[in-house]
């Protein structure tokens, strides 16, 4: 249970931490926070039941996003406000440190090893922003449709 607690306080204070740095406004700190948290909490909870990290990381971007829109028409403010800090702890930072220690180090094989984690993972967390897009985009072009059609039954009806 503790470290279920410290996994959202510290991915919750590297969020907002990161959104400080990256001048958010005041009033959505909370929210760039709690966004980071969800994403987090998504990855962790999938490898920790067994997931590859590389999965995690799409589900956890899948969450920032959904998240991230949810807050922004909230507030009335730019997804991005709640996008970006909120892949913080979701970024492999870690293991592309590790590539390029081991590549100076001469250890190829796990400098590849490295590369190929952290190519996988940023791409996992491209790939969920991009579906994560599609599919609000399919939604608000679903609502405007039904939204046509059912002015176009009113106007017959008339």
């Amino acid at each position: 249970m503790w470290n279920l607690f410290i996994q959202f306080l510290f991915s919750f204070l590297a969020t907002a931490a990161f959104a400080i740095i990256t001048n958010v406004p005041r009033r959505a700190l909370i929210y760039c926070g709690l966004s980071g948290a969800f994403g987090w909490m998504i990855y962790w909870t999938c490898v920790d039941f067994g997931g590859s990290p590389a999965f995690g990381s799409l589900l956890g971007s899948l969450g920032v996003a959904f998240i991230s829109n949810i807050f922004s028409k909230r507030l009335k403010m730019p997804v991005t406000i709640f996008n970006i800090p909120g892949m913080v702890p979701l970024v492999p930072g870690g293991l592309a440190y590790q590539a390029v220690r081991n590549l100076v180090t001469s250890s190829y094989q796990e400098a590849a090893n490295y590369t190929v984690q952290a190519i996988m993972i940023a791409g996992a967390i491209a790939l969920g922003l991009v579906l994560s897009e599609v599919f609000n985009h399919n939604i608000r072009n679903f609502k405007v449709k039904r939204e046509s059609i059912l002015l176009k039954r009113k106007k017959r009806t008339k």
